[in-house]
């Protein structure tokens, strides 16, 4: 064979291989995109009652209760706990939800409600003692 047609027949070789190539990837493709149709189901397609059985809505904080600490709402959606909280004076609440909805260490309650670390501490357990009389005493 020459150069030239041992260099032209590697070109259409390798352009026969290419266009095989594409030609199963679009059966394969177009296969996959018809079993998918099959499947599938277009919204518009449905009546208002699938529609409605399909549709799903969100519920958060419905039954919640809201105490405010620092100007922020903390949500409880617990009602004996809600319940529970209620019962405690408003500072000592407002540590217990300070330090389990906000994060915030001894030292940083007491730095915004400028009191003693030791206060909070103090505080906080012995509220959160209380609190789990209260829950208790419910059951």
């Amino acid at each position: 064979m020459k150069p030239k047609t041992h260099e032209e027949f590697t070109q259409q070789t390798f352009d026969s291989f290419c266009k095989k190539v594409l030609k199963y990837a679009a059966r394969d493709y177009n296969r996959a995109m018809k079993r998918q149709r099959e499947r599938e189901t277009p919204f518009s397609e449905l009546s208002a009652q699938e529609l409605k059985s399909l549709a799903a809505a969100d519920e958060y904080f419905k039954d919640a209760h809201a105490f405010d600490v620092l100007g922020i709402a903390v949500n409880v959606s617990d009602c004996n706990l809600a319940e529970a909280l209620n019962a405690l004076p408003a500072d000592r609440r407002d540590i217990v939800l300070m330090s389990f909805f906000f994060d915030m260490t001894d030292r940083e309650i007491a730095e915004r409600l400028n009191m003693a670390r030791r206060t909070v501490a103090h505080y906080r357990t012995s509220t959160l003692r209380e609190l789990k009389n209260l829950l208790e005493s419910e059951e």
